[in-house]
């Protein structure tokens, strides 16, 4: 495995540009002749509620909802185009979809808006799937989404408490969580397999068969392996299957004695 399937292209800038200038753009227009967006989000249990399905990630309460969903968007979506590029768009379109529709029907009946649950999709689908290729640089990059987002767990469980705001669509960030594990699964990554290029590398490989490996006793200690010669039976001269009998006639021989 190399790292040629890593390549930067303008994508990887211009799709999270486009992506947040879209959402900014939506406030702008309901800033701006006063519309009221809000109808159009996730009701839940509800056909009409159905199109917040599409519409709620791109729909936001005030310009500070939008502000703190527009940055982790610019992080999330360029690590998402540049080390996941033939999967990025996938990843959005369905982790929108499914997301909105797990949101559908569990959550609570108020209005559901925001991008935050296509951030819980990204933080979810980036960690679980870098573990799974186990992949040294996709590790790390899991890694670091702990590291940056990890204290968005919180946000995934209801608040008995009220110690996170009840504004907060608690229901959303666990359907984007729960859709990012299932995506990663989903969606399999063959070109960050690992190369196996030696015998021992083999899953089913046993060392006790391996000639090289039999030179070694279990310290470690080199040892040589005595030879062992099969037993051979010598070779007959004569082989039969019949019965022989022989006879054995003593010969004279006819020598002159030599003369005194």
């Amino acid at each position: 495995m190399n790292d040629n399937h890593f390549k930067y292209t303008n994508s990887v800038i211009g799709l999270p540009l486009f992506f947040v200038w879209v959402l900014w753009f939506v406030y702008w227009l309901q800033i701006k002749f006063d519309f009221d967006f809000v109808e159009n989000g996730i009701l839940p249990r509800s056909f009409s509620g159905l199109q917040g399905v599409i519409f709620s990630p791109f729909l936001h309460a005030d310009a500070q909802h939008l502000y703190n969903n527009s940055i982790p968007l610019l992080i999330l979506l360029a690590a998402l185009r540049y080390f996941y590029s033939n999967l990025s768009c996938a990843v959005i379109g369905y982790g929108i979809l499914i997301s909105g529709l797990i949101t559908w029907v569990i959550g609570s009946d108020n209005y559901h808006i925001g991008a935050s649950s296509l951030i819980y999709v990204l933080v979810s689908f980036i960690f679980f799937k870098g573990i799974q290729t186990r992949y040294y640089r996709l590790v790390a990059l899991s890694l670091a989404v702990v590291v940056v987002y990890g204290g968005l767990v919180w946000y995934v469980f209801p608040n008995p408490n009220s110690l996170i705001d009840d504004k907060i669509s608690w229901e959303g960030h666990l359907a984007g969580l729960i859709t990012g594990f299932v995506l990663s699964l989903l969606y399999k990554t063959p070109e960050f397999k690992k190369v196996i290029k030696y015998d021992w590398e083999q899953p089913d490989f046993n060392s006790q068969d391996d000639k090289f490996m039999q030179r070694f006793d279990e310290n470690g200690n080199f040892v040589n392996i005595s030879k062992v010669e099969p037993d051979v039976e010598p070779e007959s001269y004569f082989y039969s299957s019949l019965p022989v009998d022989y006879t054995i006639v003593h010969t004279i021989k006819n020598e002159s004695k030599p003369k005194s």
